[in-house]
């Protein structure tokens, strides 16, 4: 029994306007308990055996695992087991912040208190789901917050190279335009009969019309050709220009029309300048390439988000899904052969795009850990009466078959502590519920398949 009075008790919000003789009863079956800054209250793994009401003070507990998370209570709240609840081990550590006073309710007198105080009952059922829902909405935020790191590092990682590569091709571009206007100057100096003029922009015309030689003897061969050809009209240093004129997919033969039709003096400087238009224009095309996959990601980002579009609309499946692969690049390209099987006319769903993308990215996200970053992912589209259907497999080892029927239970997950919440599957469920569709999963080893059926929009629905 403890010393707390009625008005005391009153002061918690469950307590406020109950009789009497129910506040007597529950003090005399509940202990007062005066904790200290910094004392342990309850441990993790100790029995959930009491419910615990916050009199004075302010209580911390702290949860390890996938996510350390800490929850709060202050005085007049109501902490601990609390009645229907399932919890069998207090799942953290609680220390009190301040000084700290408590009553401390033994669990196993809830059901005499669920017989005596029967609106206390209700109104700590509720507290727990409100708890409960509290609880699940920070998990789903630091899930998603999670997820948009990974999806951002991810990002980062793919702009950073194409970024780099287009910096790069700047820098040696500017040494390139430098080395040309030099050469043309040199040139320009020489007063170039019209003869030589033409040569020379002959050769620029057309050494670069041929792909490049691929074959590595061959190509050795050609610069050896090449460098002959540039020793024969008396330029001794010619292996600095080989290797570069080869890739460029130069041939002898036009090198040596054009440097027949030159004086000795106009050779040299003719070939860099021939060079540097060679490496200009590589390089132009090293930053047009660079600056298209920023764009594409920039695309495909805009896309992703539906950024700027409205939120519910008739959405094409097979270019969320390709929207979703390019997003994801960063952890596919690593190890994971990607097998398309998408149905030949667009497959539309009206819906939240941006949610849909949600969707694909966690069962692909999940396929990937599962084939621990290698292995074949099969993606397929296809009608199936009013219904379009998205099916994702992948080649790991499969889901035991104990544990299949969990697989969307919220905070249920395979993965090692610190890789997961438990809630991407929980909420790829929510969404496609939310758009009237269902889910359906079949796995053995090596063939894992993820089916979401979604209400389709347009005669394709009826192939």
């Amino acid at each position: 029994m403890s010393n707390v009075t009625r008005e005391e008790l009153r002061t918690v919000a469950v307590f406020h306007d109950l009789p009497d003789e129910q506040l007597d009863w529950f003090l005399e079956h509940a202990t007062e308990v005066r904790i200290q800054p910094g004392e342990i209250y309850v441990r993790a793994g100790d029995p959930a055996d009491k419910m615990i009401v916050v009199l004075e003070g302010e209580l911390q507990a702290r949860f390890e695992g996938a996510n350390e998370n800490v929850f709060t209570t202050q005085a007049g709240a109501v902490s601990g087991v609390l009645p229907y609840s399932r919890m069998k081990v207090f799942p953290g550590t609680g220390r009190a912040v301040k000084p700290s006073r408590i009553l401390a309710f033994p669990a196993a007198e809830f059901d005499n208190l669920l017989r005596h105080l029967p609106e206390l009952g209700r109104r700590l059922v509720a507290t727990m789901v409100d708890r409960t829902r509290e609880s699940t909405r920070g998990e789903q935020q630091r899930d998603r917050l999670a997820a948009l790191g990974k999806l951002s590092a991810g990002l980062a990682h793919e702009l950073n190279n194409p970024a780099a590569a287009a910096r790069r091709a700047a820098e040696r571009l500017r040494g390139s335009v430098a080395e040309f206007r030099s050469s043309a100057s040199k040139l320009e100096a020489l007063q170039l009969t019209p003869g030589e003029t033409a040569a020379i922009e002959t050769f620029e015309s057309t050494c670069c019309v041929d792909a490049p030689e691929t074959d590595v003897l061959k190509a050795s061969a050609l610069e050896d050709e090449i460098e002959a050809v540039l020793h024969q009209h008396g330029i001794q240093d010619g292996w600095q220009y080989a290797s570069a004129l080869v890739e460029s997919g130069v041939q002898p033969g036009p090198l040596n029309i054009m440097l027949g039709g030159v004086r000795g003096a106009v050779a040299e400087p003719a070939l860099k300048r021939v060079s540097a238009l060679v490496e200009i224009n590589d390089l132009l095309a090293e930053l047009d390439n660079s600056t298209s996959k920023i764009s594409d990601l920039v695309r495909a980002i805009k896309e992703y988000s539906y950024m700027d579009q409205a939120p519910v609309q008739d959405v094409d499946l097979t270019k969320g899904l390709e929207n979703t692969l390019i997003i994801m690049g960063h952890k596919l390209k690593k190890g994971v052969t990607i097998k398309r099987d998408y149905h030949p006319t667009p497959l539309l769903v009206n819906s939240y795009g941006s949610e849909l993308n949600q969707v694909w990215t966690n069962i692909i996200d999940n396929a990937v850990d599962a084939m621990r970053g290698k292995g074949e992912l099969r993606i397929k589209t296809f009608p199936d009466g009013d219904s379009a259907v998205v099916e994702i497999a992948d080649s790991g080892p499969g889901i035991p078959p104990e544990i299949q029927s969990r697989i969307f239970e919220p905070f249920f997950t395979t993965k090692g502590v610190g890789e997961g919440t438990g809630l991407g599957l929980d909420t790829t469920l929510r969404i496609v519920r939310k758009h009237r569709g269902s889910i359906n999963v079949t796995s053995t080893p090596g063939d894992t398949r993820f089916q979401v059926r979604l209400p389709a929009v347009g005669p394709e629905a009826r192939d």
